[in-house]
C-alpha cells in the first residue's frame, strides 16, 4: 500500500519535470539572446555603426528626457541641424516618430545606458517567438524557434544597434501573441493589449505595422462577418458575439494610437496627415514613380522593384537567416509539412490540426505574403543595396535586408517545427528498429545521436561562417571610428564648444554619431557645425564663456572604412585688437625655382613672388580696423577691416563683418610641379578693431591650391608629411586688446592657446 503512493508521486514528478525542462531551455535561449546582443553592442559597436540613423534615435531619446519634441536653435539652426532632422525656421524635429526613442530613453533614465533597451528588446523578441511557436505547435518547437530566431545573423546585428526594426518587431509580435490568446481564450483584456501593441507599432513605423497586421486584420474581419451571419437570424446581435466584442476593442484601442500619431503629426509638422518623414522628403514613401531623398532620386518602377526585392529576399534566404540555405530549406519544409497537416480531413468539419493551432499557424504564414508584397512597393529596398548584384556592399552587407525583419518570425517558427519533427522522426522507435537490424540497440542510439550532433555542428558552422563576414565589415568601421574619436577621448572636455567638420554636408552626426548634443543644446559639451564665418562667429557669441575647439582630420572620409584618417582636436581662441601682426613660416623643398605668396578674399588679391626662398620662408601680414576711407569702409557704415602683406604694402584686401582670409604660399619647381601651403583665417571687423579665430586652418597640397581635408597639416604627426614640410604661424597684438572671456591669452609658436582654467 505504501509503494503505490510513492510510485504515483514519482510518476507525477517526472511529468512535472518535462514542462520545467522546456521552460528552463526557453529561459536559457532567451538569456543567451540578450547576452549575445549586449556583447555585440558593446564590443562591435562601441561608437555606433555606419548607419547614421542611430544618432537620430538617440538624440530624440535625449530630447524626450528633457520633455522636448524638437530642438529650439533659433537663428543658429543651420549650425546644429542633426542628420535626418527637419528644419522649420528656428526649430528642428526628427523625421522619425518618438516611440522607439522613448524605449531608449527609459533605459537612459533608469541605467544611464541605452544599450539596456537593446538587450530588453532581444530578450522580448526571443521570448515572444517562443510563445508564438508554442501556440502554433508545442513548447519544444517554441524553444527551437526562439534559438533559430536569436541566432540569425540579421537578428544579431540589427538588434545590436539603435535602429527601429527589432523594437517594432517586438511590438508586432506582442500584438500577435495577445491577438491569438484573445481568439483562443476569448478574454477582452487580451484584445485590449493587442490593440495597444499594434497601435504603438503603427505610431513607430506605420507601414511596417500595417504589413504585419494585414493577415490578422483579414482574419478579424472574417471572424466578425461569420459570427454576425451565424447569430443574425437566430437571436440577433444582443449580446454582441465574442469576435465582435474582441475585435471592436482591439480596433478601438489601435485607432486611439493612430489618433495619437496624427496628433503628433499636427504638433510637429502642422498637419495631422503629414508625417514627419514626409515633411522631410515628400517623395520618400511607398509607391512607384519618381522617388527622392535629399540628393538621391530614382524612377522606381515595378521592374526595379522586382530586381531589388528579389535580390534582397535571395540574400535574406542565403546569407541572413540562420544557417543560410540550410535554415531556409528547413523553414520551407516545415511550412509545407504544417500546411499539409492543416488540410481539411475528409468527412470532418474541422481541419486536421494534429496537435497544432491551425489558425495561428496560417496567420503567421500569411506574413510570407504581406511582408514581401508590401515591401515590393517601397524603394528603400533598393537603397539598402550599393549594387543589387553585390551583397558585400551597402547597408545590406552589414545588417541584411532589415525592411524584411518581420519575416524572421515565421521563418524561425516553421524552421523550428521542421527541426523538432526531424528529431522526433529520428528518435522514433521504428527507425531505431531498422538500424538495429544491422547493429545493436546501443549502436542504433549512438547512430541517431551522431546524426543529430553532426547536423547541429554543420548548421552552427554554416551560421558562424555567414556571421563572420558582416562582423568583419562592421569591425572595420569600428576601427576607423576608434581612430577618429581618439583625440576627443583623450581630452577631458568641460564646458566646451567643439566645431565639427562636414564631410557629407551640413549635418551633425553624419557621420560623427558619438559627438551628439543634448536636447537643450547646453550640455557639458556643445557641438556645432563648421560653416560660414558669420555663422561661426554667431555660435561663438552665443557661447561666450566656453572653451573652444576645432575637430578636424587628415584624409578623406568616405563610405570605405579602409580610407584611413588621422584626427585632431585643436583648441581655439578669439583674439581681438585694433591691429594684429601675423607671421607664417613654411619650409621650402629642394629645387624650388620660385615661391608665390598670395592673400585673397572675395576676389581681392595682394601678392608677391620670391625668387630665392632658401630652406624656409617667413611671410609677415597685418590685420587692422579700416581707417574710414572710401576703400576701407562700406557705404552703410558697417565696420570694415584691412589685411596687408608686409612685403606688398601698397596692396590690401578688405574684409567686412565676417570673412575668411586665405593666405597661400606656393613653391614652384622648374618643371612646373607645385606645392601649396594654405592658411584660412576666420576674421571680422568690429567697432573696436578686429576679431580672429585662432589658430587658422592649415593644409599642404601638392599640385593643387586647395586639397581639402586630405592635406590637413598635423604638427603633432611628423610621419604624415615630408621632412621639409613645416608650417608655423604666429599672431601678436600690436595694440591694446581684449578677449571674449576677459582673460589674456598668449600666442604660441604653433598657433595654439589654452585657457587658464
Amino acid at each position: 500500500m505504501i509503494r503505490d503512493p510513492i510510485r504515483r508521486l514519482r510518476s507525477s514528478d517526472s511529468v512535472l519535470d518535462r514542462p520545467r525542462r522546456v521552460q528552463l531551455a526557453a529561459l536559457a535561449v532567451v538569456c543567451l539572446a540578450g547576452l549575445a546582443v549586449w556583447t555585440l553592442a558593446t564590443d562591435l559597436f562601441p561608437y555606433h555603426s555606419s548607419n547614421d540613423d542611430e544618432g537620430v534615435y538617440l538624440l530624440q531619446a535625449a530630447m524626450l528626457l528633457e520633455g522636448q519634441l524638437e530642438l529650439r536653435a533659433g537663428d543658429l539652426a543651420d549650425a546644429f541641424r542633426p542628420w535626418f532632422f527637419v528644419q522649420d525656421g528656428g526649430r528642428l524635429y526628427s523625421k522619425y516618430s518618438p516611440v522607439v526613442p522613448a524605449m531608449y530613453a527609459v533605459s537612459m533614465a533608469l541605467f544611464g545606458e541605452p544599450r539596456v533597451t537593446l538587450v530588453a528588446v532581444a530578450l522580448g523578441n526571443a521570448a515572444l517567438v517562443y510563445g508564438l511557436g508554442s501556440m502554433v505547435f508545442d513548447r519544444w518547437v517554441g524553444v527551437v524557434a526562439a534559438a533559430v530566431f536569436a541566432a540569425a545573423p540579421m537578428t544579431l546585428l540589427t538588434s545590436s544597434v539603435f535602429l527601429p526594426y527589432a523594437p517594432t518587431t517586438l511590438l508586432n509580435c506582442a500584438f500577435a501573441v495577445w491577438y491569438l490568446r484573445g481568439v483562443r481564450e476569448g478574454r477582452l483584456r487580451h484584445a485590449v493589449l493587442a490593440g495597444t501593441a499594434i497601435g504603438l507599432a503603427f505610431f513607430a513605423r506605420p507601414y511596417t505595422a500595417v504589413l504585419f497586421a494585414l493577415p490578422f486584420i483579414c482574419h478579424a474581419g472574417w471572424s466578425v462577418l461569420r459570427s454576425v451571419r451565424d447569430r443574425w437570424w437566430d437571436r440577433g446581435l444582443r449580446p454582441l458575439p465574442d469576435p465582435v466584442r474582441r475585435n471592436a476593442a482591439t480596433a478601438a484601442v489601435g485607432f486611439a494610437f493612430v489618433g495619437l500619431a496624427l496628433a503628433y503629426n499636427a504638433r510637429v509638422t502642422g498637419a495631422a496627415l503629414t508625417f514627419p518623414y514626409a515633411a522631410f522628403a515628400p517623395l520618400d514613401g511607398p509607391g512607384f514613380g519618381h522617388r527622392e531623398l535629399l540628393d538621391h532620386s530614382l524612377e522606381y518602377t515595378p521592374a526595379v522593384a522586382l530586381e531589388a526585392n528579389g535580390a534582397a529576399l535571395w540574400y535574406f534566404a542565403t546569407r541572413w537567416f540562420t544557417a543560410g540555405p540550410l535554415g531556409t530549406v528547413a523553414a520551407l519544409t516545415g511550412t509545407a509539412v504544417a500546411l499539409w497537416r492543416w488540410l481539411p480531413v475528409p468527412g470532418s468539419d474541422e481541419a486536421g490540426g494534429r496537435g497544432s493551432d491551425r489558425t495561428a499557424g496560417l496567420l503567421l504564414a500569411g506574413l510570407f505574403v504581406s511582408v514581401p508584397l508590401g515591401n515590393f512597393a517601397f524603394w528603400g529596398n533598393y537603397n539598402v543595396h550599393a549594387g543589387v548584384g553585390d551583397p558585400t556592399t551597402g547597408l545590406l552587407s552589414k545588417f541584411g535586408p532589415f525592411y524584411h525583419f518581420d519575416l524572421l518570425v515565421p521563418l524561425s517558427i516553421f524552421a523550428g517545427f521542421a527541426v523538432v519533427v526531424g528529431y522526433r522522426r529520428c528518435r522514433d522507435a521504428a527507425i531505431r528498429r531498422r538500424i538495429a537490424t544491422v547493429a545493436s540497440p546501443r549502436a542504433a542510439r549512438a547512430v541517431v545521436l551522431a546524426v543529430l550532433l553532426v547536423g547541429a555542428l554543420v548548421a552552427g558552422a554554416a551560421n558562424a561562417a555567414l556571421l563572420s563576414a558582416p562582423v568583419e565589415r562592421n569591425a572595420a568601421h569600428t576601427d576607423r571610428f576608434e581612430s577618429a574619436y581618439e583625440p576627443v577621448e583623450e581630452r577631458d572636455l568641460e564646458n566646451a564648444l567643439v566645431f565639427l567638420p562636414t564631410p557629407y554636408g551640413q549635418w551633425q552626426n553624419h557621420p560623427f554619431q558619438a559627438l551628439r548634443n543634448d536636447g537643450g543644446l547646453d550640455g557639458e559639451v556643445v557641438y556645432a557645425l563648421d560653416g560660414a564665418p558669420s555663422r561661426d562667429f554667431a555660435v561663438l557669441d552665443a557661447y561666450p564663456s566656453r572653451t573652444y575647439y576645432r575637430y578636424s582630420y587628415r584624409g578623406e572620409w568616405t563610405a570605405t572604412p579602409s580610407d584611413e584618417i588621422t584626427a585632431r582636436l585643436e583648441e581655439l581662441s578669439v583674439r581681438s585688437g585694433e591691429r594684429l601682426d601675423g607671421e607664417t613660416t613654411v619650409g621650402i623643398a629642394d629645387r624650388v625655382d620660385r615661391v608665390r605668396v598670395r592673400l585673397e578674399n572675395d576676389g581681392q588679391v595682394a601678392d608677391y613672388t620670391v625668387a630665392d626662398a632658401g630652406s624656409a620662408l617667413s611671410v609677415a601680414w597685418t590685420l587692422e580696423r579700416g581707417a574710414g576711407t572710401e576703400s576701407d569702409a562700406t557705404a552703410n557704415g558697417t565696420p570694415v577691416g584691412v589685411a596687408r602683406l608686409n612685403e606688398s604694402p601698397n596692396e590690401s584686401v578688405a574684409f567686412d563683418a565676417a570673412d575668411e582670409l586665405v593666405l597661400t604660399v606656393t613653391q614652384v619647381q622648374p618643371e612646373g610641379a607645385t606645392y601649396t601651403y594654405r592658411q584660412e583665417v576666420t576674421v571680422r571687423a568690429t567697432d573696436d578693431g578686429v576679431d580672429v579665430v585662432w589658430p587658422p586652418e592649415r593644409t599642404g597640397c601638392p599640385l593643387v591650391a586647395d586639397c581639402g581635408t586630405e592635406g590637413t597639416y598635423l604638427p603633432d604627426h611628423p610621419e604624415s608629411r615630408s621632412d621639409w614640410e613645416t608650417f608655423e604661424t604666429r599672431l601678436e597684438v600690436a595694440s591694446a586688446s581684449s578677449h571674449r572671456s576677459g582673460r589674456r591669452r598668449v600666442a604660441s609658436g604653433m598657433g595654439q592657446f589654452r585657457h587658464q582654467r
